[in-house]
């Protein structure tokens, strides 16, 4: 396998592909491994001793194909659905997947099938079967592959996306796996949902204000990072005026690009929309405590009519007797 692909192609890979990947394979190993009961844990436990371990260790693979569009030299993956792949014969169900993609350019008929995907730690020799028998779809086609396991000293997605290239071996051409670069491309209906997926309610049953102290602390966290990368570009061009740090004009039209990005607090329109926002939290909260007032104020004047009506029964009765 080589280090890094020479074709030169940029690929933009959106976040929908990769929680999906995610998905098929947390479905297919529940289904696999289904959760013990009460009952029969103990003895499945213990009949499971011996070979349990290895049973475990054994991830399930999952496959699918992954679409999108390529425009020149840019190849960017939109979505992606599975396949039906007999793991002993490394052979695709060619009638799902005819239908799978009659299907889906019937809804999206600008994208086509740039490759696939499976999971695993590295690419095996015997991805290539399922590699060579989608070219005849895509002539190139791209191979996504999606780690399950978790390593948290890892910072990086744990994704690689892999080209394929003709390369001469021991005097044989042969087909391999090269890795290939790419970028985390997003759209506003991607990241609301990826937010609306990180912020679901947790099942332990917490609390509306333990969600919206996470999700404030996360705002702060994130604005303090912006502000001490802001500060670092300030400190780097200060340097740069008072002549410490060598003048690099490509560096410093990335730093304006980047400034040009940052929100223009500043302006007119910024204050009127501030102000109006800041307004109306201010009047829902007035009505909130309005609210409030009236609900206990109804409170004591119940509690008053109820004493009173007692005190004035007990009195009728004695003046009667």
């Amino acid at each position: 396998m080589a280090s890094s692909s020479s074709s030169g192609l940029t690929f933009k890979l959106h976040a929908l592909v990769i929680v999906n990947i995610s998905d098929h394979y947390t479905r297919v190993k529940s289904q696999m491994n289904p959760p013990l009961t009460s009952t029969s844990s103990t003895s499945t436990v213990n009949n499971n001793s011996s070979n349990g371990m290895e049973h475990h260790q054994q991830a399930p693979r999952v496959y699918g194909c992954v679409i999108g569009v390529q425009r020149g030299r840019t190849v960017e993956i939109f979505n992606s659905f599975e396949l039906l792949c007999d793991p002993s014969t490394h052979s695709l169900d060619r009638s799902f997947l005819e239908k799978k993609q009659e299907l889906y350019k019937k809804v999206f008929p600008h994208f086509y099938i740039l490759g696939w995907y499976s999971t695993g730690s590295d690419a095996e020799e015997s991805d290539m079967h399922i590699h060579k028998a989608l070219m005849d779809i895509n002539e190139s086609p791209l191979y996504v592959l999606l780690n399950p396991a978790i390593n948290h000293a890892q910072k990086d997605l744990p994704v690689t996306i892999y080209e394929s290239e003709l390369h001469v071996i021991d005097g044989i051409p042969q087909l391999i796996f090269v890795r290939s670069s790419y970028t985390i491309e997003t759209v506003e209906a991607e990241r609301i949902s990826v937010d609306h997926v990180a912020h679901l309610k947790p099942s332990d049953g917490g609390s509306a204000a333990t969600q919206l102290a996470a999700h404030l602390t996360g705002i702060h966290s994130a604005i303090k990072m912006l502000n001490s990368r802001i500060r670092v570009l300030h400190h780097y061009l200060v340097g740069m005026q008072k002549g410490d740090i060598p003048c690099e004009n490509s560096l410093l039209r990335q730093v304006s690009s980047l400034l040009r990005r940052l929100p223009a607090i500043e302006s007119e329109k910024f204050q009127d929309d501030f102000l109006m926002e800041y307004n109306d939290t201010l009047l829902i909260t007035y009505l909130a405590m309005f609210t409030n007032c009236s609900s206990k104020m109804n409170e004591v004047v119940d509690k008053f009519n109820t004493a009173y009506d007692r005190h004035s029964r007990r009195g009728g009765r004695t003046a009667f007797i």
